[in-house]
């Protein structure tokens, strides 16, 4: 089959009027569909429902006898701390258990090292600081980074995981403090990372002594299929080369149970636990240690954790299906798009000739389908390229999904024949 870069002009024309026709039927529709942030479905919400019966009256204690409706327990209930170190893989001492957010969690940790350091003087009585964006990505991370008035210097991502050739060029300058990664099905790619990145991760030697990677390791367990991607624990690999301080992970269970009503957990070096719950006495009491027992009610194990993730899986793995197939029937062999193949996480990356994202992104709008804002994957919502495009097929069911696909396809091809 012939791309279309090698098509005649004629053949290029009619190719241009086909799709215009297409997506002006799909246009026609007045249609409005919201595909624009990766939120679970209805039926997603309904699998933890009893969340809502784990606790009443007469258990409300964990199990080292602690009355959670009560001050106290700084850390998080024991049950659910030993639930947070199984998922990732560390001992219980280095995991604290918090409120709902781990995003929370990482704005209070950076704010933490802005006011008071980590290791040398305070982010803010320092020059210009620098943290490395691993691109595309989180757009979540970057306005974090840019309210703190951080910059981000890209780094782009491939298969294995970002580049780390540039990544250990990019720590020789002391004023790069760390970097954004999510390690396992990352935001927007569903990429993985291999072994050998998460070794070089953990043996790199930054200038700067105040170096921390924000480990936001959301998707740990969020597995579409039984052939799972293998993450490699990043503290063990770290403690080999001295460098667990290195690195703060972040987890919580918001698309495991309730997004609004989770529960989150940082784990962290000995020396990390230390130096955050000291900030911990002053910002609060205690979290909602009700919600957690809830949690370690509900979840109380690593296989009732596989469980759930199964259940949330045999609801999603269709819609990630049904957008690839159409992806390949609209797009497949015309050499004007790729996108990948994720088996886990919430969301596919479609790249689309350069220079063309913002018009598929304009043409979408125009016929009633909301994507994530073109370019909200890089920071500043500014795509370089003007290439990717973020798709998040969890929230609309699956004949919605279908039509959101179909449009998306349509506005591929005009932007391209354009």
């Amino acid at each position: 089959m012939k791309q279309f870069s090698q098509w005649t002009q004629p053949e290029k024309d009619a190719f241009h009027q086909k799709a215009l026709a297409d997506y002006q039927a799909y246009k026609s529709k007045g249609l409005k569909i919201d595909m624009s942030r990766g939120k679970p479905g209805p039926e997603q919400l309904c699998l933890s429902d009893a969340l809502y019966h784990s606790v009443d009256e007469q258990h409300y204690k964990s199990e080292d006898g602690t009355d959670c409706r009560n001050y106290g327990g700084l850390l998080g209930i024991s049950e659910t701390r030993q639930l947070f170190a199984d998922i990732l893989g560390v001992k219980k001492e280095n995991v604290i258990v918090c409120g709902n957010a781990s995003l929370t969690l990482m704005f209070d940790y950076i704010g933490q090292c802005m006011i008071h350091g980590c290791g040398d003087k305070p982010w803010c009585r320092q020059d210009k600081i620098k943290f490395i964006a691993v691109v595309p990505g989180y757009d979540r991370h970057f306005s974090l980074a840019e309210y703190y008035g951080i910059e981000l210097v890209n780094v782009p991502i491939h298969e294995d995981g970002p580049d780390m050739d540039m990544v250990e060029e990019i720590i020789k300058d002391p004023s790069v403090k760390g970097m954004f990664c999510v390690p396992k099905y990352s935001n927007p790619d569903g990429y993985t990372y291999s072994a050998e990145t998460v070794r070089r991760l953990a043996k790199m030697e930054p200038a700067a002594r105040d170096f921390r990677v924000i480990y936001d390791n959301a998707y740990v367990v969020h597995d579409l299929y039984d052939e799972t991607d293998s993450l490699l624990e990043i503290f063990s690999e770290a403690e080999k080369h001295g460098h667990e301080d290195n690195f703060i992970e972040f987890a919580s269970t918001s698309k495991i149970t309730f997004p609004g009503a989770g529960v989150a957990a940082i784990a962290a070096s000995e020396r990390n636990i230390a130096e955050i719950k000291k900030r911990l006495t002053s910002q609060i009491i205690s979290y909602d240690k009700l919600n957690q027992l809830r949690h370690s009610r509900v979840l109380r194990d690593m296989d009732d954790v596989k469980a759930q993730m199964k259940r949330h899986a045999a609801i999603i793995r269709p819609k990630f299906e049904a957008v690839l197939d159409i992806l390949e029937k609209e797009l497949g062999g015309l050499g004007i798009a790729r996108w990948t193949h994720p088996r886990g996480g919430y969301f596919i990356s479609l790249y689309v000739e350069q220079g063309s994202a913002r018009r598929v992104g304009e043409l979408c709008k125009e016929a009633g389908l909301t994507l994530t804002p073109v370019g909200a994957t890089y920071p500043h919502g500014v795509d370089p390229e003007d290439k990717n495009i973020r798709i998040a097929p969890t929230f609309p069911s699956v004949e919605e999904l279908k039509i959101c696909a179909e449009i998306l396809c349509a506005a591929v091809r005009v932007a391209c024949s354009e």
